[in-house]
């Protein structure tokens, strides 16, 4: 008698990411950051400079599946704590504080990260980030026509 392999669906996802988030949110939560604003602030660290509000509204909206004045909100919590800083009317920029929050959040969860993945066959994992990557498309290109 074999054993099938169950097929991954829907709520397998959503539970993988779901544990994923809590690991990432208690490390966020020592800094006093949210999830949210921890992934604004990730966009801010990577840009070469100063980047453009809407810009960064965009990227965290795309990402996050939100909308545009919550985001407004995140930027102005971030740049309220002195994380990000307005650089003229339409642009803002990384602090030195915000840039330490980021690297000290990022060191934390590397390890995590590294025993979640370990010893996860790099072939499964290559598969896997193909089919998540297709999975979102789609569903991104599903939320496009509902929002039509």
């Amino acid at each position: 008698m074999t054993t099938a392999t169950p097929l991954v669906g829907p709520r397998d996802i959503a539970l993988a990411h779901y544990a994923a988030r809590a690991l990432l949110e208690n490390v966020l939560t020592r800094h006093g950051i949210t999830f949210q604003q921890s992934v604004t602030l990730r966009l801010a660290a990577v840009a070469d400079g100063p980047v453009g509000r809407e810009q960064l509204v965009d990227g965290v909206t795309g990402a996050l599946k939100t909308d545009a004045p919550e985001v407004h909100g995140v930027l102005d919590e971030l740049i309220a704590a002195r994380l990000l800083a307005r650089t003229g009317a339409s642009e803002v920029r990384i602090t030195d504080a915000g840039r330490e929050v980021y690297a000290a959040t990022s060191g934390e969860t590397a390890p995590i990260t590294a025993r979640v993945y370990d010893g996860i066959p790099a072939k499964d994992l290559a598969v896997t980030g193909r089919v998540l990557r297709l999975i979102t498309e789609r569903a991104d290109a599903e939320l496009a026509a509902l929002r039509r």
